[in-house]
């Protein structure tokens, strides 16, 4: 970490849960001398952490990463064998009898992971592939209800991202990007971008990856508590840095020298960002993504501002973030909403019992915190404007029982919505058997897509000045 003391990064703190010992977290529990102790980095001059209850947030959040990262590959494994089985099983009819038929008569289809038919296990969560056809352009929920759909297909392949915006949505592909992480040393953020029509275009989305549901090291960018303080900016959440395009010399400098096949996330999205716009005189942009996507959402066009790209921010258009987690300090909040007018521009969903927009932390002993308002929606999908969503911190153990109760709710509903709303709203095998696991996970299932895309076509919102605030 020497290399930050260039003076881009004098304050920060940097858990290491791939260093950490039992003895590191005896030894962070007991003494609080984090200048010691191996899986922590920070500046010398950081004191003690006197807070026990600071201590013990670090020592889970390092505790959780740990073991993610020894269960790496088996997670990993196990995702990779849902997804080829359940692909197996959709490319064969969506039935097991035909799926045994083909078996037998050695005409069984093996889907191509990187064509247009395979899907992700988001996808495979969510198959929904049209846009709502009730909902138009010029619609009060029509951002919402594009965004939610192009931040569930920032998961997918390519190929299947530009058939849904080709084939199905009638909309121009623009690019699609596999960036560069130079402290994972691996290209793990993904985004694409497309436009409402090839010539003369009026809509421009930027849409973000979020965290893959058996990608131990995304998830364990959601729990760490690591943070570097930005001047000027604020304190921001250290994973979701990376992830955009940090650089270990140099911080976020305002221009990058990049290699071909190592796409930096920030940079080239905005290059992008300014061509098609400089194309498009009338065109405005929105920024969208879905759990760590969301993050990374809010993250691009708060950069923009921390490097004066005002040209680009006046295109603006709107950030829709869906189960985002906390990005920074109270600072950064504030910087934002100075920035880019966040009351009309940025709109947080968060569903029900999400577990991801609870953390990191928001309390004495940490400093990550929401900022602007929150799109909440029960588990009726009916919504309220608030300043927080409920249970901001998620684990008070008096909110277990209501938490049951609404699983419970989910788990029925699976079997009926599709009765009462239609067919676009069936829910498959695979998210039914996420549901029954909720019983025992609560937070987990109500962060997939499936909800986020239910509130946007069925919930009352439409844009937060339309509501009645709570």
């Amino acid at each position: 970490m020497g290399s930050f003391h260039n003076g881009y990064f004098t304050d920060y703190l940097i858990l290491r849960p791939d260093k950490v010992t039992l003895f590191d977290l005896i030894h962070l529990l007991h003494t609080g001398d984090i200048k010691e102790n191996s899986a922590i980095d920070c500046p010398e001059q950081t004191p003690h952490i006197d807070q026990l209850k600071r201590r013990w947030l670090l020592f889970v959040s390092l505790t959780v990463q740990m073991i993610l990262l020894k269960l790496k590959k088996p997670i990993a494994m196990f995702g990779w064998m849902v997804e080829r089985w359940m692909n197996l099983y959709y490319a064969n009819g969506d039935s097991i009898f035909v799926l045994f038929k083909n078996f037998l008569s050695g005409n069984l289809t093996f889907p191509d992971d990187k064509s247009a038919n395979y899907k992700s296990t988001i996808g495979l969560l969510d198959t929904r592939i049209d846009l709502d056809k009730n909902i138009k352009p010029g619609d009060g929920k029509y951002h919402a209800a594009l965004s939610i759909m192009a931040a569930k297909f920032a998961y997918e392949n390519k190929e299947s991202i530009k058939s849904a915006v080709r084939d199905h949505w009638k909309m121009e592909f623009l690019e699609y990007y596999n960036c560069w992480n130079e402290f994972e040393g691996d290209h793990s953020t993904q985004a694409f971008i497309f436009c409402d029509k090839p010539v003369d275009a009026e809509l421009v989305v930027v849409a973000f990856c979020g965290t893959k549901p058996f990608n131990a090291i995304q998830w364990c960018t959601d729990f760490d508590f690591s943070w570097y303080a930005i001047p000027g900016m604020g304190k921001i959440h250290g994973g979701f840095l990376k992830a955009l395009g940090l650089q270990k010399n140099t911080g976020l400098p305002e221009q990058i020298h990049q290699e071909n096949d190592k796409p930096i996330a920030y940079y080239v999205i905005r290059e992008k960002l300014r061509a098609v716009l400089d194309k498009n005189k009338n065109a405005k942009f929105l920024v969208t993504g879905h759990s760590l996507g969301g993050a990374l959402a809010i993250l691009f066009p708060s950069i923009l501002a921390l490097h004066k790209e005002g040209d680009l921010l006046k295109k603006l258009d709107g950030i829709y973030t869906f189960g985002q987690p906390r990005v920074g300090n109270a600072e950064f909040g504030s910087f934002v909403k100075r920035s880019l007018d966040t009351e009309k521009l940025y709109f947080r969903y968060v569903y029900s019992n999400d577990i991801v927009p609870r953390v990191p932390y928001d309390d004495k002993a940490l400093m990550f915190k929401h900022f602007g308002k929150c799109l909440y929606y029960n588990v009726f999908y009916r919504g309220k404007v608030l300043n927080e969503e409920p249970n901001k911190n998620y684990f008070a153990l008096w909110t277990l029982v209501p938490k049951l109760f609404t699983v419970t709710i989910e788990l029925i509903r699976s079997f009926v919505i599709r009765y009462k709303k239609g067919p676009d709203y069936r829910e498959g095998g695979l998210l039914r058997i996420a549901r029954i696991v909720a019983l025992v996970l609560p937070g987990l299932t109500p962060h997939g897509p499936q909800d986020y895309n239910n509130s946007t076509r069925l919930g009352n919102l439409v844009v937060p000045s339309d509501a009645e605030n709570d």
